[in-house]
């Protein structure tokens, strides 16, 4: 999760009618002028966007709180519910990209070398996210829930990507293996068992380490009018899983790759800087064929952009459904600290690692990608320095009390 728990969001009303008219009505003009000028796929891939905004604020699904609470106090629901989506994802990602093919049309993995700058950017993504207060998928849906703070680690996170578009050469010249593909290596059904495999342990790890130090598995809160909660909020964590597993097939079937994140925090980086007289366009990392036709076309050209900005009106939708759609404008200055060099971390460390917690972990490790695992184990080992570091800029670290048993 993000740190969408301790974000002071303030207690929910009926609904917020002016900012649900205005992510309505920006969703709709956004994906039919998307229709015209680029596309029926890139406009259906806005509103799929727009989907994952929903998804992941009524779930409050995301990566860094869900880690936090797990080291910090052993509840481990977050991570089952990441687990159970990892292995639906492999279900449906795995035959896809063995094939080649879905729906008739060309696709391929997030599958890139697993090496040094993976593990030096992945560990320093993980104490960004616990001092910026949210992941890439975190930080989108935060921005567009109201969170002033996650603005300011949203600028940071864009300013590191760029940063660390320029230092790419250095880190991408340090060992690494190639890039692996799993399911490549091994074929489908030895990829698909050792992977599920993996997912078992480490939810049974989760609770087995959660008995121990609560005594048993701690209860979600389940909101007392189930009738509203689908359209109004919180989903349970399992749907928020299955929600975000199926749009990330969405988004494979119709881009032919899967979801992504922070690349279009550096391309808005780099379009920035050479804005202002910098010439980005003369570093090696934009000087690839791809990178380098992204920065030379219009940003509502690229895909994860226009992924990135619908996830974000998706979640002011949802957010005003839930009404609790309040941006506080008043941030303490150790907390606003925090946030500049969080989201520094994010930015830099996702560039190294060859993306987040979603292209790197959630559609490298669905994609059979090694890098994927690396990025995990370096990024856990982040959160859990990350986690220690809070208090110091006065931010919370979540616990149970203890009742008991």
């Amino acid at each position: 999760m993000s740190d969408s728990a301790t974000l002071a969001f303030p207690r929910r009303v009926d609904i917020n009618p002016k900012p649900f008219g205005v992510a309505l009505l920006l969703i709709v003009l956004g994906a039919l002028y998307l229709a015209s000028a680029a596309g029926a796929k890139l406009a259906a891939l806005f509103v799929v966007g727009a989907l994952l905004g929903i998804a992941l604020y009524h779930a409050a699904f995301g990566f860094t709180s869900s880690w936090r609470v797990f080291i910090a106090d052993g509840r481990g629901a977050g991570l089952r519910a990441q687990m159970l989506m990892l292995a639906i994802g492999v279900a449906l990602f795995f035959p896809a990209l063995a094939a080649g093919t879905l729906f008739g049309n060309p696709v391929k993995g997030l599958v890139s070398p697993a090496g040094t700058s993976v593990i030096v950017g992945a560990f320093m993504f993980g104490i960004g996210m616990q001092l910026g207060g949210g992941c890439a998928s975190g930080t989108l849906y935060t921005v567009g829930g109201g969170s002033t703070r996650m603005i300011v680690t949203l600028l940071a996170f864009i300013a590191g990507s760029v940063i660390g578009t320029a230092h790419m050469p250095f880190w991408t010249a340090l060992p690494q293996l190639k890039p692996i593909s799993l399911v490549t290596e091994l074929g489908l059904a030895p990829a698909l068992l050792l992977n599920w495999l993996v997912f078992a342990l480490i939810a049974w790890i989760t609770v087995v380490v959660e008995k121990r130090r609560h005594g048993k598995l701690v209860a979600p809160d389940l909101p007392a009018d189930r009738a509203r909660t689908w359209l109004h909020g919180p989903w349970p964590l399992v749907a928020g899983a299955l929600a975000l597993v199926l749009l990330n097939f969405a988004t494979l079937a119709l881009s032919g790759r899967p979801w992504g994140v922070t690349s279009a925090f550096a391309l808005w980086g780099a379009k920035a800087a050479a804005a202002i007289g910098i010439d980005t366009a003369s570093w090696a990392y934009w000087s690839t064929k791809a990178n380098a036709a992204a920065l030379a076309a219009p940003v509502t050209q690229d895909v994860t952009s226009m992924m990135d900005v619908g996830i974000v009106l998706g979640a002011m939708l949802a957010a005003a459904l839930a009404g609790r759609y309040a941006p506080v404008w008043k941030l303490p200055l150790r907390s606003l600290v925090a946030a500049v060099v969080g989201g520094l971390l994010l930015g830099y460390g996702a560039r190294l690692a060859y993306g987040c917690n979603i292209g790197a972990y959630f559609s490298g490790i669905i994609s059979g990608s090694l890098h994927g695992w690396l990025w995990l184990v370096a990024a856990f080992i982040g959160n859990v320095f990350g986690t220690r570091l809070r208090p110091l800029f006065g931010l919370e670290v979540e616990r149970i009390r203890q009742t008991g048993c």
